[in-house]
């Protein structure tokens, strides 16, 4: 029994560490990283994808600098979403935002950029 439980944890230890992709129909979920520090942060990147075709939600969470973004697969691809949040400045675990468009975050918005 012991042994059970070991295996659930380490499952788990191995599924948060990773990119999540789900599929339900036309619609995908996607879990990525977007670096950022400040609730001003979450409204521009939750706003970058906000009224565009194909996103049902999106939604950034602060604190674990997690991305979930539910869209439909056959009008976007996981790429161009990142690329639409690095075009407001914010880089995401594959994508970098480029020297111009984080250097106009307000001051407050500026987090460590990872190399």
């Amino acid at each position: 029994m012991s042994k059970l439980i070991w295996i659930a944890v380490t499952s788990v230890t191995v599924f948060s560490s990773c990119a999540v992709t789900s599929n339900t129909g036309k619609l995908t979920t996607t879990q990525f990283t977007v670096y950022g520090n400040c609730g001003m942060c979450e409204n521009t990147i939750e706003g970058s994808l906000k009224g565009v075709d194909g996103i049902d939600n999106a939604d950034w969470v602060r604190e674990t600098k997690m991305m979930s973004v539910t869209y439909d697969s056959t009008k976007m691809s996981e790429d161009d979403i990142k690329t639409k949040i690095a075009a407001v400045g914010y880089d995401t675990d594959t994508k970098r935002a480029s020297d111009r468009a984080y250097s106009a975050l307000p001051g407050c918005c500026k987090y460590e950029r990872p190399n």
